[in-house]
Parts: structure tokens; C-alpha cells; sequence
């Protein structure tokens, strides 16, 4: 496939991103092809580690391919994404409970299903150019591809920080949020990727990891637990328009271009995701009922049309004075039955 590289060398199986035009967004196909290796490899003694990497400087992957999922929803047929994602979820799971290493080089952007085939690994690493985040509520979704359960084990209300505004982490803040694991200079990348490739031991990037740069992040704690401590999006916004500094006004002005409904559904995720029960499968299916829902009842179809279609930046979002009743959150994230997420392999 032209868009990916998929490949044994050595004791690794190697799974390359090649569309650095595209910011190596991750269509359907893709997915898929992903999925096909790993279940191959798992198998196979001959493959001691999977690595993960992408072609070009820009961007790991800057997102899942939302072309067909627009073109499809716009004409009521909301099965094509419900398929996309619910594939695309048992991926994310089938990463994060590997039963070998899985070693990823993140880049530039990681962004979205980014995150999802990128930061479930074994082994993230970041570099200099580094920049991760979850921009979901821009475009009418939620955090998603498992992206929920690291915002959920954030430090305090990072993840309802990070998950509601989209911020992009550097190196040193992604480490200290939990999506990422060990800094380790560009530079140094391609000799490490042949040693791994050579020997399958994927210690040797803990051998090669450098301390990053203090987090940024980690400084701002404080004022990010107290902002976003409420209990619903009403109350995070109270916060921030009580706020009397600078940062919380340019906080809520960043939140106001975001969709209303799929903050305040952010946020109650998070609430219910905490807790000694988390599990990954538990965060895909609470984010799997939003994604399933979002194209018919949410905001995520107006979101692709002002950001990447239309390109005006003026969404009509639903609830657009950002006051989202309980009951429409509610039905968002409420069970889907027999369309319930299922990991089954088929």
C-alpha cells in the first residue's frame, strides 16, 4: 500500500507512516493493514518487538483521514463511520495490550488516531519537534482512540485541560501527562532504530533516553486543578470567567471556538472514567458512545465543514451560548445495547 510500509527487518516488525503530504493521516485502509500485521506478528517468534515511525518532519500522523467519513455522514449514511471507528478502536486496544514491545518515534504532529496507534505502545518516544495533542472538540467530537483514559490519568484536572482546549505538548509536557515516555534527541533516532531492528530489545531505548526540558505543564498545575475543578463544563466556565489573571481569559477564549456539547461530554467522561476500574476497553466504550452518535446528533459533521471543508472557522454549533443541559450529555454518553462496542475478534 502506498500510503504505509509495512515490513519485517531483523527482529522487528516495522510499521511505517508514508504520507508526509497528508501529515500522514490514518484512513481506513491503513487501519486495517495496521491491524492485519500485528495480528500476524504476534504469532511469529521470529519478531521480537513492533516499531512504529513515519516519513517526513511535519507530523507522526496529524489524525485519522475525515474526508470519506464528511462525504459519507453528509448523506445519512452514518454506518461508514461508525465502522471506521469501531475498527479503529479495536486497534488502539489490540496496541495497548500487545503482548510484545511496541517501540513508536513521534515526531512533529501527533494529533487524534495519532494518539491512538502512537501513545498505547510499550515504548513512546519523543523529540525536539515533538507536539501531541487532542483536538477533538475543535471539529464537534470527543477525545477519542483511547486518548480518554491517559486524559483520565493526567495529574488533577490536566485531562479536562487538555482534552477541552486541544493545547499541544511539547516533549517534556507530553512525559509529564502521561502520553509519552522517553525523550531521546532526532538525531539519534536512525542509529537507534537499527539497533533495535537488530537486536529486538527494546530496552535500549531506556539505555539511549536523555532527561528532558522541565515541563511547562507541570508548572501551571496549580492554576489548571483550580480553573478546572468543577464538576460539569457550567462550572469550569464559572471558574475561568472568575478567573481575575490573564490565563483564564485566554483559556475561556479558546473554549469558545470549540463545540459546546462535546466539552461538557469531555468532561463527564473524564468524571466517570476515574476511578480503580479503568481500563482502556471501558474508555473506548464510553468514547464510542459519543463517535457513534456524533454525526446524527452531535456537532461533528457542522465542525468538519467550518474547519477542513468550508474553511470559514464559523461553525453553528449546537448550545452555541455554551450552556449544554445534563440531559443532552446524557443521551450522548448513555449505553448503545447491541451496538455497544464489542472486541471480539472476527
Amino acid at each position: 500500500m502506498a500510503d504505509i510500509d509495512i515490513r519485517t527487518v531483523g527482529r522487528a516488525g516495522r510499521i511505517t507512516l508514508t504520507r508526509p503530504k497528508a501529515l500522514n493521516a490514518l484512513s481506513y485502509e491503513m487501519c486495517m493493514a495496521i491491524d492485519t500485521a500485528l495480528r500476524n506478528w504476534r504469532e511469529d517468534d521470529e519478531v521480537d518487538l513492533i516499531l512504529f515511525d513515519a516519513e517526513g518532519d511535519k507530523a507522526f500522523c496529524a489524525g485519522g483521514d475525515i474526508a470519506e467519513l464528511y462525504a459519507t455522514g453528509t448523506k445519512g449514511d452514518f454506518d461508514y463511520g461508525r465502522k471506521f471507528w469501531r475498527d479503529e478502536y479495536r486497534l488502539n486496544a489490540l496496541i495497548f495490550e500487545y503482548p510484545k514491545p511496541v517501540v513508536s518515534f513521534l515526531q512533529g504532529f501527533t494529533m487524534g488516531g495519532g494518539v491512538g496507534i502512537g501513545c498505547h505502545g510499550s515504548h513512546r518516544v519523543v523529540g525536539e519537534s515533538s507536539r501531541i495533542s487532542m483536538p477533538e472538540c475543535s471539529i464537534g467530537l470527543v477525545p477519542d482512540v483511547g486518548g480518554s483514559l491517559m486524559l483520565a490519568l493526567a495529574p488533577g484536572r490536566m485531562g479536562e485541560y487538555l482534552g477541552t482546549t486541544g493545547h499541544r505538548m511539547g516533549p517534556e509536557d507530553a512525559i509529564f501527562a502521561g502520553f509519552a515516555d522517553q525523550f531521546v534527541p532526532q538525531d539519534r533516532w536512525p542509529e537507534l532504530i537499527e539497533m533495535l531492528e537488530a537486536s529486538g530489545r527494546a530496552e535500549l531505548v531506556e539505555e539511549h533516553a536523555e532527561t528532558p526540558p522541565d515541563s511547562h505543564l507541570a508548572g501551571l498545575q496549580p492554576q489548571i486543578d483550580a480553573l478546572f475543578s468543577g464538576e460539569s463544563l457550567t462550572d469550569i466556565l464559572n471558574n475561568l470567567r472568575n478567573g481575575s489573571e490573564e490565563f483564564s481569559a485566554k483559556i475561556l477564549d479558546g473554549l469558545k471556538r470549540n463545540s459546546p456539547i462535546s466539552m461538557a461530554c469531555t468532561i463527564e467522561m473524564l468524571h466517570r472514567l476515574r476511578g480503580s476500574g479503568l481500563t482502556l476497553r471501558k474508555a473506548l466504550d464510553m468514547e464510542y458512545r459519543f463517535t457513534f452518535r456524533a454525526m446524527e446528533h452531535g456537532d461533528f459533521l457542522e465542525g468538519i465543514r467550518a474547519m477542513i471543508i468550508d474553511k470559514d472557522r464559523n461553525p453553528n454549533w449546537q448550545y452555541a451560548n455554551m450552556d449544554v443541559p445534563t440531559v443532552a450529555v446524557s443521551k450522548m454518553l448513555q449505553p448503545l445495547g447491541e451496538d455497544a462496542l464489542s472486541f471480539a475478534e472476527e
